[in-house]
């Protein structure tokens, strides 16, 4: 499958606010896209439009104000971009929210709140556009995962059922669609600097101490900008990665699950182990996970590289499995 030409394409986004969404929604304007921007945040979604336009003044860029918990409200969104753009070159699902606490320190609705965002909303929106990706050649899908995606650590019981959820659409997807002409990718960030751990759900259950104490120290881990985060989306896809990972902070804690599927919690727990036992935890953002200490040292929490080594992908999404 030849590289995801970006140059005059429709590239549809959610989550475009702030974060990872207002860095891809730039660097998609960089490589010459116009923009189809989704996000519930009115005030946060015409800042990102308003530099946009100043920095790119020749891309069309459309908005729509849309709360993803909304079924009805998605769907009828979803109706409106595919009568305005019956073709689109790439489609990103990025947008997801958080909730810190265990299954049984939230409520049902808590719990589905989360799911309805992050995976039915990405389900709908693919369904709704897919024949919109399918009559433009050489179209591309973006799911955003999570490294809790990956993995599944005490406290994430919705997060990390929702991200696994995105995780085996997309894999499916990816093998169904290869025929279409059609790439998919998986993305699963680590320590992403944004603010999903500030503005996360917390629980019924949860006690706001120690949640407030869980949060900051998970936010010392997020060390990864967003437009670095963002280059390394784009880059995959742009490549027809099937799966990209951003950061050591993901890579690792994968390779953990590959080897010990079913006793990683073990190894999570021992690098949590000078934390709160219930934290509430920032999604994008793993346990700290032990790397080999140095002799007379304690495990430390394993260091983000350099932008230049946070890209891990797995083969082209055009291979069959």
């Amino acid at each position: 499958m030849r590289d995801l030409v970006l140059p005059g394409g429709t590239a549809v986004l959610t989550g475009a606010a702030s974060g990872i969404g207002a860095a891809l929604a730039h660097g998609l304007a960089r490589r010459g896209a116009d923009l189809v921007l989704l996000d519930r945040d009115a005030d946060g979604l015409a800042a990102t439009v308003a530099a946009i336009r100043a920095a790119y003044p020749d891309r069309q860029v459309e908005t729509h104000v849309v709360d993803l918990a909304d079924a009805d409200a998605t769907d009828r969104v979803a109706a409106e971009i595919h009568r305005a753009h019956p073709r689109i070159r790439l489609l990103i699902n990025n947008a997801g929210v958080a909730l810190g606490g265990r299954f049984d320190e939230v409520t049902l609705e808590e719990f589905l709140w989360v799911i309805e965002i992050n995976f039915r909303a990405v389900v709908r929106l693919t369904h709704a556009l897919l024949p919109a990706l399918k009559a433009e050649p050489g179209a591309h899908l973006v799911n955003v995962s999570s490294l809790f995606g990956l993995i599944a650590p005490a406290g994430q019981a919705a997060y990390a059922a929702s991200k696994f959820a995105v995780r085996g659409f997309t894999e499916a997807l990816r093998h169904e669609l290869v025929d279409d002409g059609i790439g998919v990718t998986s993305v699963h960030p680590g320590g992403i600097r944004t603010r999903i751990a500030a503005s996360a759900r917390v629980g019924s259950g949860v006690s706001r101490e120690e949640y407030e104490a869980g949060r900051k120290q998970f936010e010392k881990l997020l060390t990864i900008d967003p437009a670095v985060a963002a280059e390394v989306i784009l880059r995959g896809a742009q490549r027809r990665r099937g799966r990209v990972l951003i950061g050591w902070s993901a890579k690792l804690p994968d390779l953990l699950a590959r080897v010990a599927p079913a006793g990683y919690g073990r190894v999570l727990a021992l690098g949590m182990r000078q934390r709160p036992a219930r934290p509430g935890a920032a999604p994008q953002t793993p346990p700290a996970v032990p790397a080999r200490p140095a002799a007379g040292t304690t495990d430390a929490a394993v260091p983000v590289p350099s932008p230049r080594t946070v890209e891990e992908t797995a083969p082209e999404s055009g291979r069959r499995a």
